[in-house]
């Protein structure tokens, strides 16, 4: 019994033949991954004994000398569109014999298991076959190319003058070119053929860590990453009066900008060289937002330390990309903890001096 066997490959005889019932039971039925709209993505079915791997199927090992055998599995081949794909199994081990090697220079064997049909080639045989597309000499072989309606499996350098007596070949030069196909809907395995587009939008592969998806262009991580937290800078400004100055203080800020929601901190400390005019002269502060919100009297919250008192209360954030400390509600938790209100800046609640600290936070949507 021939150990290479193709489904949908042989039309059924009077005399028998054709493709039988344990064919249609071993090969692999059903719609493969797209490669176009008649194309499949052709490839080596993922499997491995136990699940230790992502590929056992059609492994190409030395034996011995110039003899190498490969492993039972199964594959979908590609012939031209209007031929379609042959689904293809291979039951048992298949053993390989390759050539001796030229006296002069070495060549690269190219592996493949390849489809012959009668109604599509000129072949004048309908078989599926494991064989050897053997290579040129040179003094830098390169390996053939892939023949029609077949798939590579691996690559074979022969040496110059190799032969069973002669040292044979290298076996642990062989290079591997099985790539993995699976179901539409299923997700290539990792390092098997993944220098690829994708077939259509919404199709995934693994990177041995995480997910790809493709998006009709490009090969994505899936799910996107979330953004994480970046520092900013805010800018420390008065709605009347002096712009204030931070000298030897201190203005920092984180956020992050997930889709429309950004989360954010801003915080001034006041240095012994700041200046914002003096007292009488301080027009409501504000630190500047990292992102513009959608519009005003959106609520934040406030932490401070204010002279020798610790504040917490309200802000707006403002579409003019600031905190703005007026309007905001301030409530003592050092004193009588009566409610107290007002706008804020260097004269209230108390006056500012060095060291002292204002931090504003909270979540808003973007305009942006």
């Amino acid at each position: 019994m021939n150990n290479v066997r193709s489904a949908w490959l042989l039309n059924r005889t009077d005399a028998g033949g054709g493709q039988s019932r344990v064919d249609t039971r071993l090969a692999p039925l059903g719609t493969m991954a797209p490669q176009g709209v008649l194309a499949t993505r052709d490839g080596v079915i993922p499997g491995a004994q136990n699940g230790l791997r992502a590929l056992d199927g059609l492994y190409v090992s030395g034996d011995q000398g110039m003899t190498a055998k490969v492993t039972p599995g199964r594959a979908v081949v590609q012939g031209t569109e209007p031929a379609g794909s042959y689904p293809v199994v291979v039951t048992d081990y298949v053993p390989l014999t390759f050539a001796d090697g030229d006296p002069n220079n070495p060549r690269v064997d190219l592996v493949v298991l390849r489809v012959y049909d009668a109604q599509q080639d000129t072949s004048n045989r309908t078989e599926a076959v494991v064989e050897i597309v053997q290579g040129v000499p040179a003094a830098n072989p390169a390996a053939p190319a892939t023949p029609r309606a077949a798939i590579a499996l691996a690559e074979v350098t022969v040496p110059a003058g190799a032969s069973a007596g002669k040292g044979g070949i290298n076996w642990d030069t062989v290079r591997d070119r099985r790539r993995a196909t699976v179901a539409v809907g299923g997700i290539i395995p990792r390092g098997w053929g993944q220098n690829f587009s994708g077939g259509y939008v919404g199709q995934y592969r693994d990177t041995g860590t995480s997910l790809e998806r493709w998006d009709g262009t490009q090969w994505k991580p899936y799910p996107e990453p979330r953004p994480g937290w970046r520092d900013y800078t805010p800018e420390w400004g008065a709605d009347n009066g002096p712009a204030p100055r931070i000298g030897n203080g201190a203005l920092s800020g984180r956020y992050v900008h997930d889709g429309s929601v950004v989360h954010f901190t801003a915080s001034l400390k006041i240095g012994s060289t700041s200046n914002w005019g003096g007292a009488g002269k301080n027009g409501n502060w504000w630190l500047s937002l990292p992102v513009r919100p959608t519009g005003p009297a959106i609520n934040g919250h406030l932490k401070a330390r204010v002279d020798n008192g610790y504040y917490h209360g309200g802000c707006f954030l403002e579409a003019s990309r600031h905190v703005n400390g007026s309007a905001c509600g301030w409530t003592s938790n050092n004193g009588d903890g009566t409610p107290s209100g007002g706008w804020m800046d260097a004269d209230w609640p108390r006056s500012v001096g060095e060291g002292n600290w204002f931090t504003v936070f909270g979540t808003y949507e973007a305009a942006e």
